[in-house]
């Protein structure tokens, strides 16, 4: 067994872990910590198909400022099991058809997918940084700057709005 193979497992198993223990824990708190923990074993199987600028952006963006975020929420709101109220049956019959539905898909989707046998050479550079701002500043660069003009459009927007509610 290769120690890539040895590694993805590790991964893997890690990532359902935490997953799972998103779901299951009852505690808010220790539930984003769990889905930081998942996002740092995705960013691990990004690095393993060579996609470090995606690992980074998952760690900077999600593991970083988002569940920062979630985490200042959760605490404001400051949530307490005893004040829960309690769902009704019928709100989880139609919570385990939903997941039992998805379920279903997930099956049906992985039974058609079809496996690609030989990886070519210059697959193996697609997700390199070096690649990805070549493709970026080559072939998209008015939709990039367009973005660009727009997000800092719609940060000057929040800045008025926010400075109107201020005064």
């Amino acid at each position: 067994m290769d120690i890539l193979q040895v590694v993805f497992w590790l991964l893997t198993i890690m990532a359902i872990g935490c997953a799972l223990g998103v779901v299951l824990s009852r505690n808010p708190v220790n539930s984003v910590i769990f889905l930081i923990l998942t996002f740092f074993a995705i960013s691990g199987h990004y690095l393993l198909l060579n996609a470090q600028f995606l690992a980074i952006v998952n760690i900077i963006v999600y593991a970083g400022a988002i569940m920062v975020l979630f985490l200042f929420v959760i605490m404001l709101m400051n949530l307490n099991a005893d004040t829960e109220p309690q769902k009704s049956w019928l709100v989880q019959l139609a919570g385990v058809l939903s997941g039992g539905t998805l379920f279903l898909v997930i099956i049906a989707a992985i039974s058609k997918a079809h496996l690609m046998g030989v990886i070519s050479e210059e697959s193996s550079k697609i997700g390199l940084i070096k690649v990805l701002g070549q493709v970026l500043f080559k072939q998209y660069v008015l939709p990039f700057e367009i973005s660009s003009v727009l997000f800092l459009s719609a940060m000057i927007g929040a800045i008025v709005i926010g400075k109107k509610e201020a005064e």
